[in-house]
């Protein structure tokens, strides 16, 4: 059997599963905070839907296709792994689970991590039994991420760790997080970080909820009081934690980039949308539909884009600095998405729960997009430098 009769193969052998397992609540191609699953021991499920689309799809390793089985994945090469993601838009469903498990750790687990680490953390993340949580950011380090200054005592077995994280999306309701600590003191501040691994539940772990304008609360201060961390709990080697810290900012812009744009699975065009938005006369707005195809025209460009740093990652080529472009273009794209549907929807679309749901607050949340995973002034000057090389 030939390599595309193998792929038509798949195709064929997914479809089915696809029609058989996805529930009809779940093709709706939901991207909305209420739509997604996140898992995790605090999840409750929107619907008994939801739970069996999360079930099925990770009993099969669909929750994180391309994961080694072993670990959780179905083990989908990139050729398999295309027609996944086909034949998910192809009938329109939402992605069975969202997770920074599986969009940022477990990318880091699999290049750094050990054996026992893997078979350790990666099943659950995949099964959305636990949820995690992001410890980066601080009060004093944001964009000038090596300096943090939590900092990891060592006392023989473990780390007593001490301070704070900022912007801790979701900390409130994650069990883990994964986290930059300084573990020496004396060594430049590149160096001198270690990627550790710690429980939510500890002794000493408090979060504080930080309520933004949009009225929701995904944003935390983390602190971390004489927190006990065992030496095992570190991804990588100790004081290296840069390494692993750059690597996942790659995997986590890609990422960003991809929601950006709307490319992270099933979603409705944007000028269907539109259309509904603008009532009965549909969208008569010359400007607006211009506007809207070009939006989407932009889309489709950064989806081919994406897809062919994947191919490039399967030959042993990652994003890399470009991950920095990826991430621009697909925050402005997801910033100029939502001013559109607002222009569409006038006065409903500035209600906070009218007819159009919760459109000022999904357009206001965009703001952050060009802040979190690194600001875009910042990713500018990474692609200006590192992928232009131009001169500082």
């Amino acid at each position: 059997m030939s390599g595309n009769q193998t792929v038509e193969a798949f195709r064929a052998e997914l479809r089915g599963w696809l029609e058989e397992n996805c529930p009809q609540e779940m093709r709706d191609g939901g991207m909305s905070e209420d739509a997604i699953c996140w898992g995790g021991t605090q999840w409750t499920f929107s619907s008994p839907a939801q739970k069996d689309w999360l079930e099925r799809a990770a009993a099969k390793g669909y929750t994180v296709p391309t994961w080694p089985v072993e670990y959780g994945g179905a083990g989908l090469n990139r050729e398999e792994e295309k027609v996944f993601h086909e034949e998910m838009a192809r009938i329109n469903a939402r992605s069975p689970l969202q997770s920074f498990g599986i969009w940022m750790l477990g990318p880091a687990l699999l290049h750094f991590g050990t054996h026992e680490q893997k078979l350790h953390y990666l099943p659950p993340i995949a099964r959305g039994e636990i949820r995690w949580c992001q410890g980066y950011s601080e009060p004093g380090a944001g964009s000038d991420l090596a300096s943090v200054q939590t900092k990891g005592a060592d006392q023989g077995d473990h780390w007593l760790v001490n301070g704070q994280k900022i912007w801790t999306s979701y900390a409130d309701k994650a069990d883990w997080i994964f986290a930059l600590i300084r573990t020496d003191t004396d060594a430049p501040k590149h160096k001198g970080i270690s990627f550790l691994l710690i429980d939510m539940n500890d002794a000493g772990v408090e979060t504080r909820p930080i309520k933004m304008i949009s009225g929701i609360s995904p944003f935390c201060e983390t602190f971390f009081s004489d927190v006990k961390v065992p030496k095992h709990q570190i991804v990588g080697e100790e004081n290296r934690g840069w390494d692993v810290a750059k690597y996942l900012l790659t995997h986590e812009r890609e990422m960003i980039s991809g929601g950006g744009a709307g490319l992270s699975g099933g979603g409705r065009a944007l000028g269907a949308i539109l259309a509904e938005s603008a009532g009965e006369d549909g969208l008569t707005d010359a400007t607006l539909r211009a506007d809207a195809m070009r939006c989407e025209i932009d889309a489709l460009a950064i989806g081919l884009t994406l897809e062919r740093y994947k191919d490039q990652s399967e030959a042993g080529q990652g994003a890399g600095d470009a991950s920095a472009m990826l991430k621009y273009m697909g925050t402005e794209l997801n910033k100029q998405r939502h001013e559109l549907l607002m222009n569409a929807g006038g006065s409903d679309a500035l209600e906070w729960d009218g007819p159009l749901g919760n459109r000022a607050g999904d357009w206001l949340r965009t703001k952050a997009n060009s802040i979190e995973g690194g600001t875009s002034e910042v990713m500018l000057s990474i692609v200006s430098r590192r992928v232009l090389g131009l001169p500082g």
